[in-house]
């Protein structure tokens, strides 16, 4: 019966509905109270079990960023594999996907913007190779008489845009820095890259740039290149470090550009802006740091070549499918591109260099340090 039934008076009609609506409201606040309780009480366990796990999760990379330290300090990649595989026993939490860069990718195409003097060279040839072994077509920018780096805006939305109108799955190759294809509307390509040790790499250029063949090559390329004083070709590493010669003076936040001056790792990650420029700056290093975190699917490292090729292998297999079998093969590409102009330097002068590439090799370190949390999130 409700409250508009007949056979209620006036009184017992108001006296009625004044207890049900008190009733109801009661309920209401009650199951109102009992619910909001319940999502509190789920927060604070959410919450509780999110610090765990972020807290257990940093313990475990900053465990492996130790071990990872300690080897890339003393430089010793046998060292650094054995510290790798003794801390995979103790944890095997780290997850493949959440490390992989190459499924934000809208297209089946590489960046490869590569790194003059860090086994680039290699690896080109073995994509060449795996380009007729894997069905993609290989793409290789044309060599200029002087290299450009870094590109004014309007280059550098020509060249994405080429390179987004090209068939895919392909690879495009070319010395530049970082460039953001989703700042220009153009679909975001895999980006990979290598780095070096940066010391050594500075080192390597210096008599890559005085071996007779580079001059061959040159003439080859462009006829009216003329030829460079001897006693400049003469001149040893060593002694243009102990000297000061303008060359070999790594100052810190110089800007140089130009054929001359590949000391910068860092800016190929950076980017074109005026920031990258400084030379061993702070602020060129974190926006490497973060170009390579959150666009770079794999950023291999020359002295850690074979784990270089099983990321690459793993992380990119439409690519680099078979990447190790072709490194070793029949063309014996694990045995090419020395130097044989290029003396032994010693360790004296090397740590006089590497006081003024402090950044540079915090740099390296860390691309270093992401590749083998790559391989270690593989659980090989």
């Amino acid at each position: 019966m409700t409250c508009s039934d007949k056979g209620y008076t006036r009184i017992n009609i108001l006296s009625t509905c004044s207890r049900s609506v008190e009733t109801a409201k009661h309920k209401r606040i009650f199951i109102s109270k009992r619910t909001s309780e319940l999502v509190a009480l789920m927060a604070i366990s959410s919450t509780l079990f999110l610090f765990l796990h972020t807290r257990d999760l940093h313990t475990r990379l900053r465990s492996l960023q130790s071990v990872t330290n300690s080897a890339s300090t003393s430089g010793d990649s046998t060292a650094m594999e054995n510290d790798i595989d003794n801390f995979i026993q103790h944890d095997q939490k780290l997850e493949a996907y959440s490390l992989n860069n190459t499924g934000h990718a809208k297209k089946e195409l590489i960046f490869f913007n590569r790194v003059p003097k860090v086994g680039s060279q290699t690896f080109m040839e073995i994509l060449r190779l795996l380009s007729l072994r894997n069905q993609f077509v290989f793409y290789q920018d044309h060599v200029q008489r002087v290299e450009t780096i870094r590109l004014a805006e309007t280059e550098q939305l020509r060249v994405a845009s080429m390179v987004s109108k090209y068939d895919t799955p392909s690879v495009f190759i070319k010395h530049i820095s970082f460039v953001n294809f989703t700042k220009f509307y153009l679909p975001e390509p895999i980006y990979i890259n290598l780095v070096r040790d940066p010391v050594e790499r500075v080192i390597s250029w210096y008599y890559y740039i005085r071996a007779p063949w580079y001059y061959v090559e040159r003439k080859h390329a462009f006829p009216d290149t003329p030829l460079p004083d001897p006693n400049w070709l003469k001149k040893d590493f060593e002694t243009c470090v102990l000297r000061g010669d303008r060359e070999c003076r790594y100052t810190q936040g110089e800007k140089r550009e130009g054929i001359s001056d590949h000391r910068r790792q860092t800016m190929f990650f950076c980017g074109h802006d005026e920031e990258c420029t400084p030379f061993n700056s702070e602020g060129a290093l974190e926006r490497a740091k973060r170009s390579v975190e959150q666009q770079y699917a794999v950023v291999g490292v020359l002295e850690d070549f074979n784990v270089t090729l099983t990321v690459f292998e793993h992380y990119i297999p439409r690519f680099f499918k078979g990447a190790s079998k072709v490194y070793y093969g029949d063309m014996g590409l694990h045995k090419v591109n020395h130097n044989a102009f290029k003396p032994l330097v010693s360790e004296a002068v090397k740590d006089i260099v590497r006081k003024n590439f402090t950044r540079e090799i915090e740099f390296y370190q860390f691309c270093r340090q992401r590749l083998y949390r790559q391989r270690l999130a593989l659980n090989l």
